[in-house]
């Protein structure tokens, strides 16, 4: 077992030369770099809480133990979804529920972090660039960030992700290593053809790679160099879901993604076995809502679902969708009034998976997400249907499902 080896500064917040909540931080990390065999701690630049969704009375305690002890954040940090919408605090059905989670959020702004409540924090301003060691909670952020933008981040999970963000470092270990960010096995998609031009295939994709490597590190063959960061993010988000994929390389695409990998097994990836997880992921017949936006919907995915709901008939189902403050500030105008007119209802600080949105009368619930088709029949009791925006659309408007 590697020695830990800290440096004078950190042996002095460790101390508790800056006070007591700084020290009770420091402990935190230096036992969990001491788990994960650490030689070091690495500076961070920023950082991602997802220890503001509350998970009980050990939520609040911990949140505010932090507070009491005059802890604040010492690099940038934004917040994971909460367990309810501020902006629109009616839509939450459970009133206790709405109460402990506001209570939660709030506390962890008096800590110093940023009001985003958003899951997709590379959607926002100054996000990380190439080789930036960083520490980001929440698992979908966690890929992109390391697959799409290059940062580095290993997982981060509740308590962790804010005293990392306290301390302004992190165990230098898993992913913020370079040795542990090479590929394990390759997926070579190309027998996939035009498919790979459809919105649908990077959630089916994802959702498949993540059952195959569990924790491993995918590199995946044949993705079109033109796909887009939607594209990315519904792939990264379902192979995290469905296994524990913190990283995968697109060779062509993302910017550490190998060259040669001569020497991984290497995975053929046919039309049938996505047919196959969609089956597995969706159930047919009479519709009770929609719910896109898992992870939370970007500026150009909300500008395309108000296009698709410009003309046509009526929609038959509640439909909801989930983003940020920051996406629905830029949507203010025609875009959020199409949204609301064709009534939608926009959904913020939250997800609908997550706290008590939804109807528990409710039992099919379409949407465009391999992450939400994942965790909602656990999570609220439905039987999920996946499907790509426009088929959500059709189906809502016909009140059952409608593949096209």
């Amino acid at each position: 077992m590697p020695t830990l080896h800290l440096t004078a500064e950190e042996e002095a917040m460790l101390g508790g030369r800056d006070g007591g909540g700084v020290a009770l931080a420091m402990r935190v990390i230096v036992g969990q770099a001491r788990i994960s065999d650490a030689p070091r701690l690495v500076e961070i630049t920023s950082a991602h809480v997802d220890s503001c969704l509350y998970h009980g009375q050990v939520s609040l305690d911990f949140a505010h133990r932090l507070v009491d002890l005059g802890a604040r954040v010492r690099v940038p940090t934004t917040l994971n979804v909460g367990s309810t919408d501020l902006v629109h605090p009616g839509l939450v059905r459970d009133p206790e529920l709405a109460a402990a989670g506001r209570e939660l959020m709030a506390a962890y702004v008096d800590l110093g972090c940023t009001q985003t409540f958003t899951c997709a924090p590379y959607q926002l301003p100054n996000r990380p660039g190439l080789g930036e060691h960083i520490a980001w909670a929440e698992s979908n952020a966690i890929v992109f960030a390391n697959s799409v933008l290059g940062a580095r981040t290993d997982r981060y999970g509740d308590f962790l992700d804010v005293c990392a963000a306290i301390t302004g470092r992190a165990p230098y270990a898993g992913l913020q290593t370079t040795e542990a960010r090479r590929g394990t096995v390759v997926f070579d998609c190309r027998p996939l053809g035009d498919f790979l031009r459809s919105e649908l295939v990077y959630p089916l994709l994802g959702h498949h790679i993540g059952s195959v490597v569990g924790a491993g590190i995918p590199v995946l063959v044949g993705i079109p160099e033109d796909v887009t960061e939607d594209d990315l993010k519904a792939l990264g988000a379902a192979a995290a879901s469905a296994g524990g994929v913190a990283l995968f390389h697109a060779v062509g695409v993302t910017p550490e993604a190998p060259r040669e990998f001569a020497g991984l097994p290497v995975r053929e990836v046919e039309l049938d076995t996505l047919q196959r997880v969609r089956r597995d992921l969706s159930t047919t017949g009479e519709l009770d809502a929609v719910s896109v936006g898992t992870p939370h919907a970007s500026y150009a995915e909300c500008v395309r679902l108000a296009q698709l709901l410009k003309d046509g008939p009526p929609l038959k189902v509640p439909f909801y969708l989930s983003t940020n403050r920051h996406t629905r500030e830029r949507l203010l105008g025609a875009e959020l009034e199409i949204l609301e007119n064709a009534g939608v209802t926009v959904v913020v600080d939250t997800c609908t998976y997550v706290t008590a949105i939804l109807s528990p009368d409710w039992k099919n619930v379409m949407t465009n997400s391999g992450k939400w088709a994942h965790y909602a029949p656990g999570n609220i009791n439905v039987n999920a249907v996946l499907g790509s925006l426009a088929e959500c659309v059709a189906s809502a408007r016909a009140g059952q499902v409608v593949f096209e």
